[in-house]
């Protein structure tokens, strides 16, 4: 379902236009489908900067790493999985891909969040699975 998701939106996130859309005043369905793209596609982009800079602080400690490749993978599965269920009262309508995409953007927030926290972690913090930086 997502890749369906992303062959529908995704031309439109790479052409010129979606650089000139006004998302504060979007009054179409394609326009807020687009708009939602771009907001989930910008937390996306976020959380995968976070895990980098918490795989770095990983790099000393391998079982830690995995640990986290494991719990993302996981992470991702539940928020596609959620995010599927969420939207499929309009599945196949043109609002679907704005519920899906709005869903996703919410859910991964939440996860940039949790990341922000763990690089937070004060040296010595035994409670904290990320060490200091």
């Amino acid at each position: 379902m997502y890749s369906r998701f992303f062959a529908v939106v995704a031309p439109l996130l790479f052409s010129p236009m979606a650089f000139a859309l006004d998302c504060d005043n979007a009054s179409d369905q394609a326009t807020m489908n687009q708009c939602a793209a771009q907001q989930h596609a910008a937390a996306d982009k976020e959380l995968n900067a976070l895990y980098q800079q918490i795989t770095a602080r990983l790099k000393g400690n391998p079982d830690s790493k995995q640990l986290l490749v494991g719990a993302q993978r996981a992470w991702v599965a539940m928020r596609d999985a959620e995010c599927k269920f969420a939207a499929s009262g309009v599945e196949g309508g043109s609002v679907y891909p704005l519920i899906y995409s709005n869903c996703i953007t919410e859910l991964t927030k939440a996860r940039v969040q949790t990341f922000k926290n763990y690089l937070k972690c004060q040296e010595g913090d035994m409670s904290c699975p990320v060490p200091g930086g």
